[in-house]
């Protein structure tokens, strides 16, 4: 869309790297006021940001490491917590430390500030964009989506396959794409299951005879429910000494379109740490209006608008780790 993305995207490139090979060219960057990428290498004791720009280094003064320092409505740990992370900035002056030693000057809330009017106050629900995984939650996952300006992914929007902990989907640092869903309060809010495929996209991948792999999500009295894809789930008949989170292999009995059905024999199950992998995208656009899980010929309609005039409220906060 802009080329505002998460932290970390620009540290390796080539224009950020030249701009780092010396004085002159950090000098230019800072007349052009280009966004920049280095990783912090020290939080002083005032939280202070020291950054190593290769030949000399940086620093990011308390209030100048994220939107809300200053103000006081973000928590110091937004700085803290970047420390060996990349960080982007922009130079705002150069100074001499009592060594003698220049020393750049930057700032993080001015490249954020940037990301936040030219970017993210522009985008609109149902914009797929680029996001980076910060931290976990049992209601969801926090997601970088540019600049370090963080927002929310709740649990229940992460795939349509029920999960327990978003720690079973994703793992930090794991870049992802995202859907704007909605402006809640004026934060955004990113959904992520209308990007991992319709029930009859994923159900065009097995067929019944087939024994396959698959991961108990619950078990009932009525059966199992076992995860075929994260966008996919079957109810397996009941069979002794099973439990959620246990891998398994299953037998596909049946397949029922019009009911959204997958009926399954549970063949063999064992217990294994799982890892997550990353996300395979049915969609490639970057933008969605309307998503419709369910077969057309199901009568249980699960779809998602995003031109529900209620989720397009104007952007006035944005949530910041």
């Amino acid at each position: 869309m802009t080329g505002y993305y998460p932290e970390g995207r620009l540290i390796a490139t080539a224009e950020n790297l030249a701009a780092l090979q010396s004085l002159s060219a950090l000098t230019d960057a800072y007349h052009e006021g280009r966004i920049l990428e280095a990783r912090a290498a020290v939080c002083d004791s005032s939280h202070n940001l020291i950054v190593d720009l290769g030949f000399m280094k940086g620093i990011i003064p308390r209030e100048e490491g994220a939107i809300g320092i200053r103000e006081g409505t973000v928590r110091d740990i937004a700085v803290i917590s970047r420390v060996n992370r990349p960080v982007c900035f922009i130079i705002t002056d150069f100074t001499r430390n009592e060594a003698g030693k220049t020393v750049a000057v930057l700032s993080r809330r001015l490249a954020q500030e940037r990301c936040l009017h030219e970017y993210i106050e522009n985008l609109t629900p149902g914009d797929i964009i680029d996001a980076k995984i910060t931290h976990l939650d049992s209601f969801g996952a926090f997601a970088d989506i540019g600049c370090g300006i963080v927002s929310l992914l709740p649990i229940d929007s992460i795939s349509v396959s029920r999960i327990d902990h978003p720690r079973e989907r994703f793992s930090v640092g794991m870049e992802i794409k995202a859907v704007v869903k909605s402006f809640e309060g004026g934060r955004i809010s990113l959904s992520h299951k209308e990007l991992l495929g319709t029930w009859e996209q994923n159900i065009s991948r097995f067929e019944i005879g087939e024994t396959v792999a698959g991961i108990i999500r619950s078990v009932e009295e009525y059966g199992a429910f076992v995860e075929l894809a994260p966008n996919l789930a079957g109810l397996a008949e009941m069979k002794e000494n099973i439990t959620a989170g246990q891998q398994a292999s299953v037998y596909i009995k049946n397949i029922i379109p019009s009911r959204m059905k997958i009926k399954l024999i549970i063949i063999d199950t064992f217990d294994y740490e799982y890892h997550p992998s990353q996300p395979e995208y049915f969609y490639k656009g970057d933008h969605i209006d309307y998503f419709r899980y369910s077969p057309q010929a199901s009568d249980k309609v699960i779809e998602t608008d995003f031109t529900d005039e209620e989720l397009c409220q104007p952007v006035l906060a944005i949530s910041r780790v």
